[in-house]
């Protein structure tokens, strides 16, 4: 089974509950938004839409126009990276066991 980065990123928050969780100074996930998926604070523009963008490999500035003509900083972009990240690798950028295991 192979999970993405939204996958992990979902698992990672544990939306067994329905309270909204803050993940990051920019980006949260809420259960009535986006059916919980991770997005940024004030916008329905989800973590994984971003970082696709990122994966296509269009600059940041170019992807904080194309969401939202600035509602998305490079702050926020950056904070996707890192949450994305650290769903998959240990502190030491090795994969993650729980990742290694699913795999």
């Amino acid at each position: 089974m192979v999970l993405t980065v939204a996958d992990r990123l979902w698992q990672h928050v544990g939306m067994r509950t329905a309270q909204r969780k803050k993940l990051g100074q920019f980006i949260v996930a809420d259960p009535r938004i986006c059916r919980g998926r991770p997005t940024f604070k004030g916008t329905r523009v989800t973590v994984a839409d971003v970082l696709a963008d990122v994966e296509r490999g269009l600059s940041w500035d170019f992807i904080c126009y194309r969401w939202g003509d600035g509602k998305i900083t490079k702050e926020g972009v950056a904070e996707a990276v890192q949450l994305a990240r650290r769903a998959w690798l240990n502190r030491a950028g090795h994969l993650a066991e729980d990742v290694a295991a699913a795999a």
